[in-house]
């Protein structure tokens, strides 16, 4: 029987339901369930888009990157944001949009504490986004910081760390017979309540 989302099977709270939705996902072994695209712009509302990994759930959502990288410094100048979700072999789509935070110090250097070694001194090394003469200079800084670490913890660059991007705005997405898809809309209200509405397909 094809899959059907009904509003009686929704969760009030969106995060709620998209952290349901994840979880199917997960359980199902799908490949970086993870995985999601993130829409920035400029001031001038030039957009780019890239994948990145979701890192956690909480009022928002997280990510972490170079603060310096073309994604940074737009979402710097220009807070609003988008994000998807893809897992085809559910036939689910999930879209967000909301302001981007960065995420204050110590939740920053707490995620950077768990990544493994080698990233940590990756995050040193590129300056992520801006050109580079060739491959083998990446590899010498790479490993000269290597070098000069060695033996002792690596502290997090202050030129990297995360954002929470903020929902005020998630649609849930479940594909249909005949292209007449489920589709739903929660919007933010003041107060921190939740509108939701069926879209047509």
């Amino acid at each position: 029987m094809p899959a059907e989302l009904n509003e009686s099977d929704l969760l009030d709270d969106p995060l709620a339901q998209f952290a349901r939705w994840y979880a199917e996902a997960r359980d199902a072994g799908l490949p970086q369930v993870d995985a999601m695209t993130l829409a920035t712009a400029t001031p001038e509302g030039r957009p780019s888009s890239r994948a990145v990994l979701l890192k956690g759930v909480d009022h928002g959502f997280l990510f972490f990157t170079n603060y310096r990288s073309r994604k940074g410094r737009e979402l710097e100048d220009n807070a609003h944001a988008a994000l998807s979700f893809l897992w085809p072999a559910l036939e689910r789509q999930v879209r967000v949009t909301g302001p981007a935070e960065r995420l204050r110090d110590p939740e920053s250097d707490a995620y950077f504490a768990t990544r493994p070694r080698g990233s940590q001194l990756g995050a040193w090394a590129s300056e992520q986004s801006r050109p580079i003469a060739d491959r083998a200079e990446l590899e010498a800084r790479w490993a000269a910081l290597e070098r000069e670490y060695a033996g002792r913890a690596i502290p997090r660059p202050p030129h990297w760390g995360g954002f929470r991007v903020v929902p005020v705005e998630l649609e849930l997405w479940q594909a249909r017979a005949n292209r007449l898809h489920d589709r739903f809309l929660y919007t933010r209200m003041p107060g921190d309540r939740w509108s939701r509405v069926r879209l047509q397909p």
